[in-house]
């Protein structure tokens, strides 16, 4: 099993989110629990290639 993280916020009745590593696409929920599943799904998609021009964010060190 993969841990990933995500960021939500609730906004008046809709939870609202996006993967951490995919901040460009984001899902939104009547519940917690149901955007956690439209996460997964997404987490899916992006995953898949089913999305074309995936962005993704990465750390870089610097000296």
């Amino acid at each position: 099993m993969t841990t990933v993280r995500y960021t939500y916020w609730q906004d008046g009745e809709f939870y609202l989110g996006f993967l951490n590593d995919y901040p460009d696409y984001q899902t939104q929920a009547m519940t917690k629990e149901e955007l956690a599943e439209n996460l997964r799904d997404l987490l899916h998609d992006l995953s898949s290639g089913e999305v074309p021009f995936v962005r993704k964010t990465e750390e870089l060190q610097v000296a």
